[in-house]
Parts: C-alpha cells; sequence; structure tokens
C-alpha cells in the first residue's frame, strides 16, 4: 500500500464523520459509552465462545446503515489490520491441542476454537471503533472523553496524535516523492535507502513538533485544547445508550443462539 492510498483512507474515515444522518446527530459521549459497553461486552466472553459473539454483529451493522457508512470501506479496513489478531491466536491450536465438541460426534482442537473467538472479537471491537470515528470524528471523541471526565493531557494527547498524523504522512510524501524522482528502476528500494528516508522523517518531525509547540505556547496552550462547540444530552442519546445497553446485556446473559436453534428445530419437527 502506498503512501498516498494509506492517507487517503485516513482522510475518507475523517470525512465520513461530517455526514448528517441519525447516528451522527447523536451526542458524542452516548456514542462513546454505548462502544466502550460494546467492547467491555464483547472482550468478557470466555475464550472458546464463538457462536454466542455473532449476535453482536447486529450492532456495527445496526450503525452503519443509519450512519450511511459504505460496509466495504469498514471491512476493508478491518482486513487490514487483521494480521495483528492472526498473530495473537495462530498458536492456540499448537498450544491447547485439546478437543471440544461443537456438536454432537463434531470433535474440534480447542485450539481452533479459541482462535476463531479471537478472530471474531478482533473483527466485532475493530469495526465498533471504526463505526466511532466514522460517525463522530476523532476531535468529537476526544471533547466526548474530555466531557466524560478523562484527565485532559490524556485527552490531548490522543487529539494531537491524530491531527499530526496528517501532518506526518504529508511529510512521508514528500519525502517518498523525492526519492522516486531521484531514482531510476529498482534504484532507491535497499534497505539503506529505507533507512535514510526514516531518519530524515525522524528529524522533520522533531522540527515541526518544535515549531508547532512553540506556536501553542505563544496562543496560550496551557495544557487542553479549548473547544468553541457545547453538546447537551437529550432523550434520545439516553434512549440509544439504554437501548444498547439493554441489547448488549441480552445477549451476554441469554443463550440467543442456542434459543434460535431450538426454535428452528421445533418449527422444522
Amino acid at each position: 500500500m502506498s503512501f498516498e492510498t494509506a492517507y487517503s483512507g485516513i482522510g475518507r474515515l475523517d470525512r465520513l464523520s461530517y455526514r448528517d444522518t441519525v447516528v451522527h446527530r447523536l451526542d458524542p459521549r452516548a456514542k462513546v459509552v454505548a462502544t466502550l459497553l460494546f467492547v467491555v461486552v464483547v472482550v468478557s466472553f470466555p475464550k472458546y465462545e464463538v457462536l454466542s459473539l455473532l449476535p453482536f454483529f447486529l450492532f456495527p451493522v445496526l450503525i452503519g446503515a443509519l450512519g450511511d457508512i459504505p460496509a466495504g470501506f469498514i471491512a476493508r479496513k478491518v482486513v487490514a489490520v487483521s494480521p495483528f489478531a492472526v498473530f495473537v491466536g495462530i498458536f492456540n491450536p499448537l498450544f491447547d491441542p485439546s478437543t471440544v465438541a461443537i456438536a454432537p460426534g463434531v470433535p474440534v482442537s480447542a485450539g481452533w476454537v479459541s482462535f476463531a473467538s479471537i478472530l471474531v472479537k478482533f473483527a466485532l471491537t475493530i469495526s465498533a471503533a471504526l463505526l466511532l470515528i466514522a460517525t463522530t470524528s476523532f476531535p468529537g471523541i476526544c471533547r466526548g472523553l474530555r466531557r466524560l471526565g478523562f484527565p485532559a493531557l490524556f485527552v490531548s494527547q490522543l487529539l494531537f496524535l491524530y491531527r499530526y498524523l496528517f501532518v506526518l504522512m504529508e511529510e512521508a510524501m514528500r519525502v517518498v516523492r523525492a526519492r522516486d524522482m531521484r531514482s531510476f528502476g529498482t534504484r532507491g528500494t535497499g534497505v539503506r535507502v529505507f533507512v535514510r528516508i526514516v531518519g530524515t522523517l525522524f528529524l522533520r518531525t522533531v522540527e515541526r513538533a518544535e515549531r508547532i509547540y512553540g506556536a501553542m505556547l505563544a496562543r496560550g496552550f496551557r495544557g487542553e485544547v479549548p473547544s468553541m462547540r457545547r453538546e447537551a444530552l437529550r432523550s434520545s442519546d439516553a434512549f440509544f445508550v439504554l437501548a444498547a445497553g439493554g441489547f448488549f446485556a441480552l445477549c451476554r446473559f441469554v443463550p440467543v443462539p442456542q434459543m434460535i436453534g431450538r426454535l428452528v428445530r421445533g418449527l422444522a419437527g
């Protein structure tokens, strides 16, 4: 993936957050709380639970549909970072060779079941986080975290990390374009050139950070980024959090897949 492609992907995720839909109009605090509840409930499942996680896909599907977020775009982002989850769980079948019965007469290695559970949890949590950014914007998330009582220093660090990621990507694209203009064929693609590019990018980043910090201090920065926007929690925000929390509790404590399976068998019989 080129720098230009990665930059455009991050920019598109940011542009999606400024649409006007029923999900975008919700208070950032409500969406942050609902997403945090979703992540906590999903990761609380035991490592051998897979089918019980499937109903949770309804939450990102509904958020994406109501927020008019392209499903293919989110899916590609999840797939792009999935190697991290694969690396975490790929050795489970080796370390956990015991067998479990996922169906009558169908024994499967417990390691493969836990590996599938890791992948499903990863897909659920990452898609929820991407949808939160795509429907709220990262500055909106930081604003919501600050109003929820998170430390100002922590929120400011998150905001600067995201905001100046675009600056870093632009600097990287300039360096890569300069390398491409001065190279021919396979020249300029070795490890030594890559190390020089990283070193140049690091020096430019440090210099830019010093200039930016000096400009911020000159404008009165004291550790917290002020915001002119003032959101107020409405009844729709409270309903969204309560409905989401109720759905998560239902899927967590009620065996929904088993109930659906028994119902289907009863109707078929």
